[in-house]
């Protein structure tokens, strides 16, 4: 069992402070895990754990999420890449694997195309090729846009336990849960107002960084054909597909997603 460091990133002047997640063998090959909408470091701390050799994991908080700072503004998917971009270099990381989450995907995608000198290789597990064509992230919108704190918990469990087809730990649950709750009101409005706005598709093109997409086939919210889209705009991109799983494969599967996770990076470095 790998051994979690966490520390705290400063960003610097006018960005905010970030705590982060470390584990892994010191001289192996760096990746970035991105987490997506209200989630924290935690969501990965499954994989984190279980880090295999030859692998050196970063896994940051985002602003306005967990215990990171949580300024007035900056929710966009643009904001949210350029903390990720200052957050390696505030670690020194010059050149890493991004690994997106969910909607962590999009800011990881969005870095991806901007700056492929920084990005080695792009790990999208379960992320949308849009999101505003979604009726479910419509009909959750719904509720969110009239949000006010405190955020009712049974909201909170409700969205963390509708994401998976096979269970996972209670206590690993109510801890993603807690994280959630540590969001402001505002924070879960503008969040996803910015993904909702944003030309999530236009984020696809120009990335042609080696791409991994993982996809559980039971996933609630995204479709295989969305999952196309993805494949179709990277040219350098490949699918795995995850039988019986659902959403947040990492939670599902932290084993076998580093296992792939593993091939994948094996000839970036």
């Amino acid at each position: 069992m790998a051994a979690v460091a966490v520390h705290n990133a400063v960003l610097g002047e006018g960005r905010p402070m970030l705590p982060y997640a470390e584990a892994g063998w010191p001289e192996g090959t760096p990746i970035v895990l991105v987490h997506g909408y209200l989630d924290s470091w935690w969501t990965f701390e499954p994989m984190l754990r279980a880090m295999p050799p030859g692998l050196h994991a970063y896994a940051p908080t985002q602003r306005g999420h967990g215990d990171a700072d949580k300024p007035s503004d900056g929710y966009r998917p643009d904001d949210f890449a350029d903390d990720l971009l200052a957050f390696m270099d505030s670690v020194g990381l010059e050149r890493a694997v991004l690994v997106g989450g969910s909607s962590g995907g999009v800011q990881a995608r969005i870095l991806a195309g901007r700056r492929p000198d920084r990005v080695a290789g792009l790990v999208l597990l379960g992320v949308p090729a849009s999101l505003a064509d979604k009726p479910r992230v419509g009909e959750f919108w719904n509720t969110v846009r009239e949000l006010k704190d405190p955020v009712d918990r049974a909201l909170a469990t409700d969205l963390a336990d509708g994401l998976t087809a096979t269970p996972v730990g209670r206590g690993f649950l109510k801890t993603v849960v807690d994280e959630s709750l540590k969001a402001p009101a505002r924070v879960w409005r503008e969040t996803l107002r910015g993904l909702l706005e944003a030309d999530l598709r236009a984020t696809l093109t120009g990335i042609l960084v080696p791409t991994l997409v993982v996809w559980g086939d039971q996933d609630p919210l995204l479709n295989r054909a969305d999952q196309q889209t993805i494949l179709d705009a990277i040219p350098d991109s490949r699918l795995l597909v995850y039988e019986g799983a659902g959403h947040l494969v990492y939670w599902e599967d932290p084993e076998r997603v580093l296992r792939d996770l593993a091939a994948f990076t094996a000839d970036r470095f």
